[in-house]
C-alpha cells in the first residue's frame, strides 16, 4: 500500500469516527466493555457487558412498575465481572405470559450481539418472580438458575389470594363487593358502609378481626411483622379489587373454587360454614388451562435448575404463603432439593438490604458452579415466629426478636 493510500484510509477512519457511524464493536471476548439500548420485539432493552467480562449473565426481569432497566445488583454485577440484560417488557399490562417470551427473546439478542454466555441466571424481581419461575417450568435448559425477590413465585395463586381475600371480606361484611355498577359505586361501599363496619388495622371491629383472621391465614400464619406491613392500600384492595384494564387478562384465569379458608377458634364464625358459604370464583371458560396458556394456569414445581428465593415476611402485596404454596408444588414433584427459600424480618415489598440480595446472588453462583447448596429457611415448618432470624441483618424496631445475629461475612 502507498503512502497516499494509507493516508487516504486514515482520514475514511477519522471521519467515520466523528460521524459516529458503526465501526466493528469491540466485543466482550475481547476484553472491551460494552454498553447498548435500544428496543427489540419485547420493548427496550439494555445490555452491559464489563471489560474482562468473566461470561456470567444475570437477566434482570423488573416487577410491576411500568418498565425499568434499574436492577438493583448491577452495580455489583458490573464490580465482579458479570453481564447484565434487561427487559422493559412489550406492554405495561400484567402479562407474564408475554414476558417469559420478551426474556427469551432478550437473550436470543444477547447471544447475537455478544457471544453466548457460559451461564444465565434470571433475576426476577415482583412480578418478575412470576416471570422467572414460569420460565425455568417451560423451558427446562434455557437458564442455569434463578433469583427471586419478594416474587410471585405460586404464580396464578397470587391473584387467587387478592379474590379469596375479597370475598370473605364480602362473606364477613355483609357486602356486596362483586357485583357494582361502577368502580366509583364500588369504592362508596367499602368507604361508607364496609369499613365502618369492619375497621382497619389496627383498629379492627369484633367483625373486623374475624376478617383479619382469615387473612393471616391465607398470607402464610402468624409472621412477624405482618400486620405492621398490612399498610392502608393494600389493605383496600383486598377489599375492593381491581378492575383496571391492565389486570383484565390475568383475572380471567383466577380462580377461588381451591381455597381452603381457616379462621381462628371462638370469633363466632364456624369454618366449614364460612367455606360453604363464601362466594366461590371460577376462571372464565378455557382458561387457567396448561394446554393453552401454561403461564397462567396453576404452576407444576418442575423445575430443573437451582433456584434461590428471598422474601419479606410482613410483605402485603405479594404475601409470603406464595413461598408456602410454591415449596408445597416442588415436594409434590421431586424437585424440592432444587428450591432453596429465605425470610427477611421486614414489614415491606422489595425492600432488601444489599447485602441480603447480594449474599444470595452469591449463594446461589456458588451452588451452579460448584455444587455447594446453601441453607435456607423450613418455610413449612408450623412455628413461623422464627423465620429469616439468620438472614435479616437489621432488626426492624417493632420486630419481638431483636437479637442481631452474627453475619455469614
Amino acid at each position: 500500500m502507498s503512502s497516499g493510500q494509507r493516508l487516504a484510509l486514515v482520514a475514511v477512519v477519522l471521519v467515520a469516527l466523528a460521524a459516529g457511524s458503526a465501526l466493528p464493536g469491540i466485543s466482550a471476548s475481547d476484553g472491551g466493555a460494552i454498553n447498548r439500548r435500544g428496543t427489540y420485539e419485547g420493548g427496550r432493552y439494555l445490555i452491559e457487558v464489563p471489560a474482562g467480562w468473566n461470561g456470567g449473565l444475570v437477566l434482570f426481569a423488573h416487577g410491576y412498575d411500568g418498565g425499568t432497566f434499574v436492577s438493583p445488583l448491577t452495580s455489583y454485577l458490573q464490580d465482579r465481572g458479570y453481564a447484565l440484560a434487561a427487559s422493559s417488557y412489550r406492554t405495561e399490562d400484567y402479562r407474564p405470559d408475554l414476558f417469559v417470551d420478551d426474556m427469551r427473546a432478550l437473550l436470543e439478542l444477547f447471544i447475537r450481539e455478544v457471544r453466548r454466555p457460559r451461564w444465565t441466571v434470571i433475576h426476577g424481581q415482583s412480578v418478575g418472580g412470576h416471570v422467572a419461575i414460569v420460565s425455568l417450568e417451560l423451558h427446562p435448559g434455557l437458564y442455569q438458575g434463578a433469583l427471586i425477590e419478594c416474587g410471585v413465585i405460586d404464580g396464578i395463586g397470587n391473584v387467587d389470594f387478592y379474590l379469596a381475600a375479597q370475598a370473605a371480606a364480602e362473606y364477613l361484611g355483609g357486602i356486596n363487593l362483586f357485583e357494582a355498577p361502577d368502580r366509583e359505586t364500588l369504592i362508596r361501599r367499602v368507604n361508607r358502609e364496609w369499613l365502618p363496619r369492619m375497621g382497619a388495622p389496627p383498629a379492627y371491629t369484633e367483625r373486623g378481626r374475624r376478617f383479619d383472621s382469615i387473612l393471616k391465614y391465607l398470607m402464610g400464619g402468624d409472621l412477624p411483622l405482618r400486620l405492621q406491613g398490612l399498610l392502608p392500600r393494600h389493605y383496600f384492595r383486598y377489599v375492593a379489587g381491581t378492575r383496571a384494564p391492565e389486570f383484565r387478562e390475568v383475572l380471567r384465569h383466577a380462580s377461588t373454587l381451591q381455597i381452603r379458608y381457616r379462621i381462628d377458634p371462638g370469633l363466632g364464625v364456624a369454618e366449614d360454614e364460612l367455606n360453604a358459604k363464601v362466594r366461590r370464583i371460577a376462571p372464565a371458560e378455557g382458561a387457567r388451562s396448561q394446554s393453552a396458556n401454561p403461564a397462567l394456569a396453576e404452576l407444576t414445581g418442575r423445575i430443573t435448575v437451582p433456584v434461590l428465593a428471598i422474601h419479606e415476611t410482613g410483605d402485603a402485596r405479594v404475601p409470603w404463603s406464595n413461598q408456602q404454596a410454591y415449596r408445597r408444588r416442588t415436594v409434590a414433584a421431586g424437585t424440592v432439593h432444587l428450591l432453596v427459600q429465605r425470610a427477611v424480618r421486614w414489614p415491606s415489598h422489595c425492600g432488601f438490604d444489599g447485602e441480603m440480595r447480594e449474599q444470595a446472588f452469591d449463594d446461589l453462583v456458588a451452588w451452579m458452579e460448584k455444587g455447594i447448596k446453601p441453607d435456607g429457611d423450613d418455610i413449612l415448618a408450623p412455628d413461623v415466629s422464627t423465620l429469616g432470624l439468620r438472614w435479616t441483618l437489621l432488626r426492624h424496631p417493632e420486630d419481638p426478636v431483636q437479637r442481631r445475629e452474627p453475619s455469614r461475612k
